[in-house]
């Protein structure tokens, strides 16, 4: 059983890193064919695809998956498939309305881009954004199938389809942009409308790889159902609205980026055009929210993670009254996501510009906003994480309320923010509103539990206080390779950027070693590790 649950979890994060290393190193091809002004006229239309699919969506996939393993563990398979029916009718419907909803809602969404004309055409962001609303015809019933395997503990088709799906998007998404530019001739338009309805594409591969599973899994599908241990039967109204409530947990995080960013579609334009900036709008926009944006997330992707697997873990211990067993669970989620993310991001920050270079190409601006948007993304972890604690806890309102403050926050400083710093007041508007929601979410856990947070935050000054000392070895290291290599050059910023990881993350780790930080967070594993090192 063990066995079997590694080795599922072990490929289904194989999946998933390697979609997401996909989905990273295609930006440089896609940054050099569509330049600045085709990546933020992209980032324009995908901000409310994201919007619209989480809606579409609502994190029932995820809750489907855990109804059904649920079910299936009570010997009721003939449930789970009911289950799985029901459901994925339902997002059949859920996509199709939510296609024609933002098919609809183009127009009005494009307005505030364009901001009379000072920042895209109003024409070009409907184009654009009709283009990607297709693909929410099928992503809803797609990733129910999904839930459906990993309800049977079933792994490998969500992790394929993962990679399949993000493939035939690149490889579409890619070679079509190419076609229309530099073969036809086109406007730059179409050819990001062409990339964007990749994404439709990329999802009917993915669908066809399910379908194929599935189809092979139906025999044993029906045996299972023939055994079923309770052929009583189960008021589906019942379960349904299990899943709807089960669902809530995952939809809150995994929103919360999204809308920060739909704040700048609504706003940025607007504030930039105010300020005489209507002339690098477009690129600046795009280097916002669509190249810094993919870098800064890079870290908090463990949080994410980390948080969607800890409810399981926090619930159990808050219910069975165990508060000390809570205790220690909370302690180490939030030190061992603080232990990695505090260190990559300030690293991040302080070679900004060769990492900038490599995947986009030597940019001031975007090397002055991804090193200010970095640290950002250890909000964003401490968000993820109390946001689970808060739905493990059965305070999912409270979730609700403090993301609500947060972009509240978000959407009153936005403009003001923009106009005293330009493109960074951004950056600045949604730190501040992650701050407001992180810290509305460790009052309501303290208010809730009486959880406090002495031993996390005593471990975080310890961590900050390492992550300084990296900082100066690597800004040191960094400093001597500049006088010696051309910051415009992709490959010699990778060769500064992999020494000065090299130097930071030795100096990192050796002081967690030599301090006992490490093995107070990891356990007594890492003494194997000491040991090789002869510490």
């Amino acid at each position: 059983m063990s066995s079997t649950l590694i080795k599922g979890a072990f490929i289904l994060t194989l999946g998933s890193v390697l979609s997401k290393i996909l989905g990273l190193l295609y930006v440089i091809p896609f940054n050099m064919l569509l330049g600045g002004e085709g990546v933020g006229l992209y980032a324009y239309a995908y901000i409310p695809y994201t919007i619209f699919m989480s809606i579409a969506t609502a994190g029932i996939p995820l809750a489907v998956s855990k109804i059904i393993s649920k079910y299936n563990a009570l010997g009721q398979y003939s449930v789970s498939q009911r289950i799985f029916k029901s459901s994925f009718k339902i997002m059949i419907l859920t996509g199709i309305l939510a296609f024609l909803a933002m098919f609809s809602a183009a127009p009005f969404l494009a307005e505030f881009g364009s901001y009379g004309n000072k920042g895209f055409s109003s024409e070009d962001l409907t184009a654009v954004i009709r283009a990607v609303s297709f693909a929410l015809i099928l992503v809803p019933a797609m990733s129910i199938i999904r839930g459906f395997f990993q309800g049977h503990g079933d792994m490998r088709p969500t992790a394929v389809s993962q990679v399949v799906e993000q493939i035939v998007r690149i490889v579409f998404l890619l070679s079509g942009a190419f076609v229309v530019l530099k073969i036809f001739g086109g406007k730059l338009v179409t050819a990001v409308s062409t990339a964007t309805f990749a994404a439709a594409i990329g999802a009917i591969g993915s669908t066809i790889v399910l379908l194929i599973y599935l189809n092979k899994q139906m025999p044993y599908l029906k045996q299972l159902a023939a055994k079923d241990q309770n052929k009583a039967g189960t008021s589906m109204a019942e379960i349904q609205r299990e899943i709807f409530f089960s669902s809530i947990p995952f939809v809150v995080v995994g929103i919360a980026m999204p809308l920060f960013q739909f704040i700048d579609n609504l706003t940025f334009s607007r504030a930039m055009a105010s300020i005489g900036l209507d002339d690098i709008v477009k690129s600046a926009f795009g280097i916002l929210n669509f190249n810094t944006q993919k870098l800064v997330v890079i870290p908090m992707t463990l949080a994410t993670a980390f948080s969607m697997a800890l409810i399981p873990a926090v619930t159990s211990s808050y219910a069975s009254g165990n508060m000390e067993k809570f205790r220690r669970e909370l302690d180490k989620a939030f030190q061992i996501v603080l232990f990695i993310t505090i260190p990559a991001v300030i690293g991040i920050s302080i070679l900004a510009g060769p990492i900038y270079t490599v995947f986009y190409g030597h940019n001031p601006l975007g090397t002055e906003i991804l090193a200010i948007y970095a640290p950002a993304a250890i909000l964003f972890a401490v968000f993820s994480i109390s946001a689970a604690v808060l739905q493990g806890i059965n305070m999912q309102k409270m979730t609700v309320l403090s993301l609500s403050m947060g972009l509240l926050t978000k959407l009153i400083l936005n403009i003001p923010l923009i106009k005293i710093f330009e493109t960074a007041g951004a950056v600045y508007a949604t730190t501040l509103g992650y701050l407001v929601a992180c810290l509305l979410n460790l009052f309501f856990i303290y208010y809730s539990t009486e959880y406090k947070y002495t031993v996390v935050l005593k471990r975080s000054l310890l961590m900050f206080i390492f992550t300084a000392i990296m900082a100066g070895a690597v800004l040191g290291a960094e400093s001597v390779l500049a006088m010696v290599v051309d910051p415009e050059s992709r490959f010699q910023s990778i060769l500064v950027i992999a020494v000065c990881v090299t130097v930071g993350g030795a100096i990192y780790g050796l002081l967690a070693l030599k301090s006992n930080l490490a093995k107070m967070l990891f356990g007594r594993r890492i003494n194997v590790l000491r040991e090789k090192l002869q510490m």
